[in-house]
C-alpha cells in the first residue's frame, strides 16, 4: 500500500507541517501556551495550527485559526450571518480579535489527501472570509451613506492577524 493510501489515526506535528508545506504553505513551530503550535499565512493573512487531542506523539484533531484584531465595533449581525452561511468552520468573537476556526479529524483513520483536502477547504474558506468582510463592510458604508451618517463599521476590522 503506497504511503498515499495508508490510513493514518494520528498526525504527528511535523507530519503535519510537511502537509502544509506540500501544499505550499510555509510554516514555523512556536510554542504558545505551553503547547507547540504552527504558524503560517494564506493571502496576506496568518493563521496558526493548534493541536487539539493527542495520542502519544500523534494529533488525534487540530484547529485552524485566524484571528484578526478588531478597530471600533463591530456590524450587529456579521457573526451570526457568517455561521449561518458557512459550513466546516465557526466565526466567533474573543475581546478585540474576531477569530475563524475551523477543525480537522483524524481520529478514526483517514488518508493524507483527507488532510490535504481539510487544508483546501481552509484555504477557501479563509478567501470567502476576506470577501465576506470586505463586502459586509461596504454594504453597511453604503447604507450609512444612504442615511447621511458617517459609519463607525467601515474601519471595525483590520487585517493584522494575531501572533
Amino acid at each position: 500500500m503506497s504511503e498515499e493510501n495508508h490510513i493514518i489515526d494520528t498526525l504527528p506535528l511535523e507530519e503535519l507541517s510537511a502537509l502544509l508545506q506540500e501544499a505550499g504553505y510555509r510554516t514555523n513551530e512556536t510554542e504558545h501556551n505551553g503547547s507547540k503550535q504552527l504558524l503560517s499565512a494564506s493571502q496576506g493573512i496568518g493563521f496558526a495550527v493548534r493541536p487539539g487531542n493527542m495520542l502519544g506523539e500523534g494529533l488525534l484533531d487540530f484547529t485552524i485559526s485566524c484571528a484578526l484584531r478588531i478597530q471600533g465595533e463591530l456590524p450587529e449581525g456579521l457573526i451570526p450571518a457568517w455561521n449561518r452561511g458557512k459550513r466546516f468552520s465557526r466565526l466567533s468573537r474573543h475581546g478585540d480579535f474576531l477569530v475563524l476556526e475551523m477543525d480537522v479529524i483524524v481520529a478514526g483513520g483517514v488518508r493524507r489527501a483527507h488532510v490535504r483536502a481539510n487544508l483546501e477547504i481552509w484555504d477557501r474558506l479563509l478567501q470567502e472570509f476576506l470577501l465576506y468582510l470586505r463586502n459586509y463592510r461596504d454594504e453597511n458604508r453604503n447604507e450609512s451613506h444612504d442615511k447621511g451618517d458617517a459609519s463607525e463599521h467601515e474601519q471595525a476590522i483590520s487585517t493584522e492577524a494575531a501572533e
